[in-house]
C-alpha cells in the first residue's frame, strides 16, 4: 500500500488507542494503520491550525481562501508581501471603512504610501437644535497618491478598492503624483 503522503507518520496511532485484547490483532492494527495514513494529514494540519490562519505564515493558496473568508478582494498578480499585508490588516480595514482612514489604511496597504484623504463630510455637535451641518453637501473623497514614480502604481485597482471602500453615492477621485 502506498501512502499519502510518503513519510508521514501520525503523531496519534488508532491502534493504540483501541482496548488491549486489539493490540496484538494483526487485522485491527493492520486496518488502523491505513486509517491512520488517511487521517495523519488532518492531525498534522490541526497540530499547526495556527500557521494556516496567520497571514503571514499561511501557503499560498489557503492565503487566498483567507482573503475570501475576511472579504478582502486581492489580486493573484500583487506581489506576494502586499497580499499578505492585506489580508493581515483585513478585519482592521474593514472596521474602518467609509472613513478617511480606513481609506488612507486601505491605500498605503495595497501601495505601501500613505496618501492624503480629503472628505466632504464632517460630524460636529451643537448644544442647541438647529445648529449648523458640518462639511459640504456634496458627498466626495479626493485621494492624492505621492510616489515616487507614478507609473509603479496601477490606477485602476486603486480606484476599485476606493468605490468598494466608500457609500455608493460618495464620489471618489485619486491622483497619483509624483514625489
Amino acid at each position: 500500500m502506498r501512502a499519502m503522503v510518503e513519510g508521514l507518520e501520525t503523531p496519534h496511532p488508532i491502534g493504540l488507542q483501541l482496548p488491549g485484547l486489539f493490540h496484538d490483532d494483526d487485522f485491527s492494527q493492520r486496518f488502523c494503520a491505513a486509517l491512520d495514513e488517511v487521517l495523519s494529514p488532518v492531525f498534522l494540519t490541526l497540530d499547526a491550525i495556527e500557521a494556516y490562519v496567520d497571514p503571514w505564515l499561511a501557503p499560498d493558496d489557503f492565503l487566498m481562501w483567507l482573503s475570501e473568508w475576511l472579504g478582502v478582494e486581492i489580486e493573484e498578480d500583487l506581489a506576494e508581501d502586499r497580499k499578505r499585508a492585506m489580508v493581515a490588516a483585513g478585519a482592521t480595514l474593514h472596521g474602518w471603512a467609509g472613513t478617511a482612514k480606513g481609506i488612507a489604511d486601505l491605500v498605503e496597504t495595497y501601495t505601501g504610501v500613505r496618501p492624503e484623504v480629503v472628505d466632504s463630510g464632517g460630524a460636529s455637535w451643537s448644544p442647541a437644535p438647529g445648529g449648523d451641518l458640518p462639511g459640504s453637501p456634496d458627498m466626495t473623497v479626493k485621494v492624492t497618491l505621492r510616489v515616487d514614480d507614478p507609473a509603479t502604481v496601477d490606477a485602476g485597482r486603486v480606484e476599485r478598492m476606493l468605490r468598494q471602500s466608500v457609500p455608493a453615492h460618495v464620489v471618489t477621485t485619486l491622483e497619483i503624483v509624483k514625489a
